[in-house]
């Protein structure tokens, strides 16, 4: 069902369009005067408006009826119709914006006709604009995941350069997210509602390569059946992306530094450049430098493409985001058999913390997938984790307690060691990207209602007076350690006195289910 406007002077054409139309399921809005239905587009706002052109009792004609209706938001659609089909009337109505035009008198098949098409090109358009503002939202800049200092100096870059044509260098190792910068440069630019069209110059050999890029025309080699577009054609107007630009053929170098100086591409087989409207961003996972020296890349093509260059940091310089990252990769993962969201322990993320990350935030997403995968329950622990992630986990040391005091009956005997508290299903709290909401996309903390125990596993979790007391308990026991268990060198190590020293291994002591020294 849709709501239709429809406007004319003449009572029966008003009433004839109109109970056709109800009978077919839409709201219909009839007006027998052009001054009325002008001012009730606002009001209404329909999907679709049927107008005379030529309204002779209204100061409102036709045509200021079409230009209202296309400068709605979103707009409606225009069907006209006219007793004076004069080809100069038709013409004017379609440039101010209507979709078809209809000659009095017509044919009730043929305006049953023309309105489902109207209907059905204002629904694609309102789902094509829908899609587009999601991808768009997707791929703003605030979705980016990280805090640190790198990654925000990249953040502030994308924004600044965002919304220019200049040529970007993406540069990071294998695995940094440099697609993910390109695609968050053309949604957040005036083209993100054209193409963003990427392609990996790595993947093809060359003489493909230079088929797909520009083009080729019906029987220009063997194969070739019929004229194809390359993508500069297909991405008019939008954005190219080339990832692995330093694999690029030297034949094919030369052809790229054309187009980016001229703006034209010429298919392969023809002769007649084609002007293209389109920016240009490359990535790289190695220096272009070396291969400029060493000849393997064109000198100019590289300072053409340079014009502004953004680095990505690797992972593991920037560790402070691992949590955001790894609760970003969680907040859409969901148990099989509970349905509920995972969480993950603090012996996990400080395993992941350790790893050096040579496959970067790839590699990290990966490993969060396996995880998942792998996970008896609702916790993901060190257990679930890669094995050369899992030789990063913090080690589990006993701590010595205070010695019992000696009786007149029986001599000082040193008391049962009180085990440090096991921190493998330790809940860690995920932090929030930056702006983000709790509960709003993007929101990466625990999830609600698992504050007190751990999911799957019944284990209460530790409150901050017990998360306090172990982090104490672990630093005694490093002293300890240090000084091969003398307690009198241990406590010269921590600035306290042994009594103190001896007071607090017996509260923690107690505490574990230890006996008080």
């Amino acid at each position: 069902m849709a709501k239709i406007l429809v406007v004319d002077d003449e009572v029966t054409m008003v009433q004839m369009v109109t109970e056709l139309l109800r009978s077919a399921g839409h709201e219909v809005f009839p007006f027998n005067n052009g001054n009325a239905a002008h001012d009730g587009l606002e009001e209404h706002q329909p999907e679709l408006v049927i107008t005379d052109l030529n309204l002779e009792k209204s100061r409102v004609q036709g045509l200021d009826i079409v230009r209202k209706a296309r400068a709605l938001s979103p707009p409606a659609e225009v069907i006209v119709i006219t007793a004076f089909g004069t080809v100069g009337t038709a013409v004017e109505a379609m440039r101010q914006g209507a979709y078809d035009y209809l000659e009095k008198p017509f044919k009730l098949d043929d305006f049953k006709l023309c309105a489902q098409r109207a209907l059905s090109y204002t629904r694609v358009v309102a789902e094509n604009h829908y899609l587009k503002k999601q991808i768009s939202e997707k791929y703003q800049v605030k979705q980016l995941i990280g805090s640190s200092a790198p990654m925000q100096q990249v953040l502030r870059m994308i924004e600044r350069v965002a919304d220019t044509d200049s040529t970007v260098l993406i540069l990071g190792e294998s695995g940094t997210g440099k697609e993910l910068v390109a695609r968050a440069l053309h949604f957040n630019s005036r083209r993100k509602f054209a193409p963003f069209i990427p392609i990996n110059c790595a993947a093809l050999p060359e003489n493909l390569l230079e088929s797909e890029l520009f083009g080729h025309r019906k029987g220009a080699f063997t194969g070739a059946m019929v004229d194809k577009k390359g993508l500069f054609q297909e991405a008019d107007g939008g954005t190219l992306f080339l990832d692995e630009i330093g694999t690029m053929p030297a034949m094919l170098q030369s052809r790229l530094l054309r187009v980016l100086q001229d703006k034209e591409v010429r298919r392969v087989g023809d002769n007649t450049p084609l002007y293209v409207n389109v920016r240009v961003l490359a990535a790289t996972n190695e220096p272009l430098e070396a291969r400029v020296r060493d000849g393997s890349f064109r000198e100019d093509l590289y300072y053409r493409l340079n014009v502004i260059p953004i680095s990505l940091p690797r992972l593991r310089d920037r560790r402070e985001d691992i949590p955001l990252l790894v609760g970003n990769f969680l907040k859409n993962k969901i148990h099989a058999r509970s349905g509920q969201p995972f969480q993950i322990a603090r012996a996990a993320i400080e395993a992941m913390n350790a790893h050096d990350w040579p496959g970067n935030v790839r590699e990290l997403e990966n490993v969060i997938e396996r995880a998942c995968a792998l996970s008896e329950d609702l916790l993901i622990r060190v257990s679930d984790l890669p094995p050369a992630i899992q030789t990063h986990a913090p080690k589990e040391v006993h701590v010595p307690a205070a010695p019992v005091p000696a009786t007149a009956d029986a001599p000082a005997e040193a008391a049962p060691a009180a085990p440090r508290k096991s921190t493998g299903d330790t809940v860690f709290a995920l932090p929030m990207q930056p702006g983000a909401k709790p509960g709003a996309p993007g929101a990466c903390a625990t999830t609600p209602g698992a504050a007190n125990t751990i999911p799957g596993t019944g284990a209460p979790l530790d409150s901050l007076k017990d998360f306090m007391r172990e982090q104490e308990l672990a630093y005694l026991n490093r002293a300890l350690a240090m000084a091969n268990g003398d307690k009198e060198k241990a406590a010269e190590l921590l600035g306290i006195s042994l009594a103190t020293l001896y007071r607090k291994l017996a509260e923690e002591g107690a505490a574990a289910g230890g006996k008080p020294g």
